[in-house]
């Protein structure tokens, strides 16, 4: 008896328009639309609300509650990362979204590395970054379901090699998974940055690591990981113009 998840960043609701790759025009039915076909027990989204020069972010967040209230039948979590002054214009915040009824929310921060760049004229500092995590009960078995999006180092000059405190917290985070657990989200690795193997040795698999999932670089940035009580069955990277980024679902069953 399998259950099925799916993560997916969803660009704010952004839809991937390969003449205007930069295209601001929101459309959230159509990710909604993406996401209610996919027969998902479990979403993960990352980038779900839109990011401001100045860091301004809006509460409620409007493109979390649109999605809680058209997604039917879902239990529901959300958080910001804390806000950045210097906070580049693109998505954020994390979602999860469950059938089976979430419990026990916790949001980590995830520690700003400390460099600048530059971004539209103007000098950037990173953004402390988010891990949100809830447990649930799925065929009668706990299970904690986790959802990160971390910096993506290669576009502003350097590597999580670099700069890996982030990485090291959600490995610690990892090591302290006793039961069943899911790591899902944007890890934003580069080939060569090693994150996949440092989440491995905290007993952490991805579900794949073969098919792109990014349309701008020919990058596999989004990943659903697992550990040792949960099997895979299957998995799919699921194109779909909804966003810039494909999203990965798989199947798993209690092993």
């Amino acid at each position: 008896m399998t259950f099925r998840t799916i993560t997916f960043n969803m660009q704010n609701g952004q839809p991937w328009d390969e003449a205007a790759p930069d295209n601001i025009q929101i459309d959230l039915a159509q990710t909604l639309d993406f996401l209610a076909a996919q027969g998902a027990d479990v979403i993960f989204l990352q980038e779900v609300e839109q990011g401001f020069d100045g860091g301004t972010q809006i509460d409620p967040p409007p493109n979390f509650c649109f999605l809680k209230k058209k997604l039917k039948g879902y239990d529901s979590v959300f958080a910001y990362p804390s806000a950045n002054k210097t906070e580049i214009p693109f998505g954020l915040g994390l979602a999860i979204f469950s059938k089976s009824k979430l419990r026990d929310f916790r949001k980590t921060d995830l520690p700003a590395a400390g460099l600048e760049f530059e971004y539209a004229g103007a000098r950037r500092t990173p953004s402390e970054r988010l891990l949100i995590s809830a447990g649930t009960v799925i065929q009668g078995r706990e299970i904690r379901l986790l959802n990160t999006h971390l910096q993506a180092f290669f576009m502003i000059g350097s590597t999580s090699s670099e700069h890996s405190a982030q990485r090291d917290a959600i490995e610690a985070e990892l090591r302290l998974q006793q039961g069943p657990a899911i790591l899902a989200g944007d890890l934003n690795c580069a080939p060569g940055e090693g994150v996949l193997e440092q989440f491995g040795r905290a007993g952490f698999r991805t579900a794949q690591n073969q098919e792109v999932t990014w349309r701008r670089m020919p990058y596999v940035l989004d990943h659903l990981l697992y550990n040792a009580p949960l099997r895979l069955e299957s998995c799919a990277v699921i194109p779909t113009l909804a966003s810039d980024h494909h999203a990965v679902r798989a199947d798993f069953s209690f092993a």
